[in-house]
């Protein structure tokens, strides 16, 4: 399983968030049952940080971004195939220059070669 470690740190970030949310609705509602105020307090809650979550785990934002197109000519080997390339990630964008897509196999060795590089994919 690849681990997308921004989503993961935001989730983690979230979590810290809700607990004094969370907390101060359990202190306006302390005159309540602990039950009750548990209950309200985690809807919410549930009210609010699903949308966060859904952010953090559905946002092309936090994603690399690849562009992916079919019948190209390999860049690298001349290939005839269905074509990759890397257009915009946390420290790389290329969304200006011009499109060198790779098949497959070449789009994998460049890949290593730009986390080789230090570029966050």
């Amino acid at each position: 399983m690849k681990i997308n470690y921004k989503r993961y740190l935001l989730y983690l970030l979230r979590w810290q968030l809700s607990t004094p949310i969370l907390a101060g609705v359990l202190v306006v509602l302390a005159s309540w049952s602990s039950l009750s105020a548990t209950i309200i307090a985690n809807l919410i809650g549930g009210l609010i940080f699903f949308w966060v979550d859904r952010f953090i785990f559905t946002s092309s934002a936090l994603d690399a971004q690849w562009q992916v197109e079919e019948n190209i000519q390999c860049h690298d080997c001349g290939r005839i195939a269905r074509g990759y390339r890397l257009v915009k990630t946390q420290n790389y964008d290329r969304t200006g220059g011009t499109p060198e897509f790779r098949c497959e196999k070449c789009s994998q060795k460049k890949t290593q070669i730009l986390k080789q590089a230090g570029v966050a994919i």
